[in-house]
């Protein structure tokens, strides 16, 4: 194939344009709900149980079927499952927008988690389809996840404008125009492709995955929020038991559901891991940077969020940059260095003080977005272009579920971390003496808890528990960055050395970056790393 042929037109960047779309409607409809609680809750009356359940079920449906859809994609047609799912959401979107109950509100959400993890594998797996240039495939894959990185940070932004003027329902309505205009131009602006010797979907296995996806997320979710250990630790270890049955049931069908074997090529595990914790330590430093500036420094939740969108701004920037700089100088380079620029900037964050943190949080912040989120474009990159071109909706998946998973361990492992060093720096030695057993109680909780007693009690004894309990937090901010800076920190090291090119390896793809070209059964395929190198992969 020579270098014109492969590289894309007019056609693919307008389909690419088109892609973004859903992408950013995803990430938008991760966060945009937060702000629609009290309207929701004054309105339906849901009970705290259902009120968690309509917040988390979305996230949790997309976890648990990432790798289902993107299978299912490859076997019915990528183009086909998308425009599929796009009709699914919008007419979910509608329901949810106009549901009358808390069951039925739990209910659409979990058919948008459902329809949208048709949405997002598809797109990403496409993206593969048409970009076959390496270089262009780099750029179109920073692209589309700069979009979903957009979707997640406007989405508060865009909730909180629509429940100025409108009712709750307003924030679900977002993607049905969206999704039909997708409907419309997918014919016309992308590609078609399914695997042609796909096999039948093994039901038995899409219940395995969901069941093992769906119990650990939630084992960490409680984890994170301080519910029972006994349960906790039986609910993640019921779902890595089944995760370890759906895994030995894989690599015994011909038709697998998720084809274990690109496990065991190097570029494709180390990618995945980079990509997961790259993700956890974005996830969990804004979940305690909000937090910590909100109730510790006592800045209004408006302008919290304000103070980190020229973050994500410079990580759109410097996401866009990445694939230039890794053909410079290499993927395992790359995202070794952008990891190690992201723990400088997590222990920037540890040097805030309850009094005057704010530059540091949000420097430190800053660093970390621009250092971080470059890393995870280029680890897409590299999931989707060592993966077969008819594996390409199965790979995604995986990613996408690899990412889901990385925010959900960045709530549990950063909030666990500064939970246990905040209830442990509050003793009945110094919290005020005047408190009640109940009040301490509440104090030593949450955060939140210590803020809303301090409000009830005289002022003295309320500004005495605020300055502890502050204090008390920031040190639990502190310790969360320190050990986020050294799990990002040894992730650096085990790229750099995993990445690297080894004479004599490419039978597991090491050459990262490949992009293989069609050859006939029987001979070898040609490809090209992300350098330019041609390279020959035996069938």
């Amino acid at each position: 194939m020579t270098d014109a042929a492969s590289r894309a037109g007019r056609r693919e960047w307008l389909g690419l344009a088109l892609l973004a779309l859903p992408t950013m409607v995803i990430g938008l409809d991760l966060t945009v709900l937060h702000l629609a609680v009290p309207n929701i809750s004054a309105d339906l009356q849901p009970s705290s149980s259902q009120l968690l359940w309509i917040t988390d079920i979305y996230g949790f449906m997309i976890a648990g079927l990432l790798i289902t859809m993107g299978t299912l994609g490859d076997r019915i047609g990528r183009r086909r499952l998308l425009m599929i799912g796009a009709a699914a959401f919008g007419l979910a979107s509608l329901l949810a927008a106009y549901s009358t109950s808390a069951e039925m509100l739990i209910a659409t959400r979990a058919l948008l988690g459902v329809t949208g993890a048709t949405l997002m594998p598809s797109t990403l797996s496409l993206i593969s389809n048409m970009f076959k240039d390496p270089q262009q495939r780099a750029f179109a894959i920073a692209a589309w996840m700069i979009n979903f990185m957009l979707g997640g940070a406007i989405g508060p932004l865009v909730g909180g404008a629509l429940l100025e003027e409108f009712w709750w329902g307003s924030v679900f309505l977002i993607g049905v125009p969206v999704m039909a205009l997708l409907i419309v131009l997918a014919r016309v602006l992308l590609p078609e492709y399914r695997n042609p010797n796909a096999g039948r979907l093994d039901f038995a296995s899409v219940g395995l995955s969901l069941v093992a996806i769906l119990a650990v997320i939630y084992g960490i979710k409680e984890l994170a929020k301080g519910g029972s250990l006994g349960v906790t630790v039986l609910t993640i270890a019921t779902g890595l038991a089944v995760g370890t049955v759906f895994v030995r049931r894989q690599r015994h069908l011909d038709d697998p559901v998720m084809d274990v074997s690109l496990l065991t090529r190097r570029s494709f595990s180390t990618a995945l891991a980079a990509q997961l914790v790259s993700l956890l330590v974005i996830a969990g430093t804004q979940f305690l940077i909000l937090q910590y500036m909100q109730s510790v420094l006592g800045i209004s939740a408006l302008r919290a969020g304000a103070l980190i969108v020229p973050a994500m701004l410079l990580s759109v920037v410097t996401s866009l940059l990445a694939p230039a700089l890794a053909r410079r100088v290499g993927h395992a380079r790359a995202i070794s260095a952008a990891l190690i620029l992201a723990a400088a900037g997590l222990l920037v964050i540890t040097q805030a003080t309850p009094e005057s943190g704010l530059a540091a949080v949000v420097v430190g912040f800053s660093v970390l977005s621009i250092a971080a989120n470059p890393a995870v474009a280029l680890t897409y990159d590299l999931v989707i272009g060592s993966a077969p071109p008819e594996r390409a909706g199965t790979a995604s998946g995986m990613a996408e579920t690899a990412s889901e998973l990385g925010l959900a361990l960045g709530v549990a492992v950063g909030g666990s971390i500064a939970t246990a060093v905040y209830r442990g720096s509050l003793t009945s030695d110094n919290l005020p003496p005047s408190l009640s057993p109940q009040a301490a109680e509440t104090a030593r909780d949450t955060l939140g808890g210590a803020v809303d007693v301090a409000a009830q009690v005289p002022g003295e004894v309320g500004d005495e528990l605020l300055d502890v309990t502050r204090a008390a937090f920031t040190d639990g901010l502190q310790a969360a960055s320190v050990a986020n800076a050294a799990i990002v920190a040894g992730a650096s090291a085990l790229v750099f050395v995993l990445l690297r090119r080894r004479p004599g390896t490419d039978d597991d793809m090491s050459d990262v970056g490949v992009m293989r070209t069609e050859a006939s059964p029987g001979e070898p395929s040609t490809g090209t790393t992300a350098t330019g190198e041609e390279t020959l992969t035996p069938r």
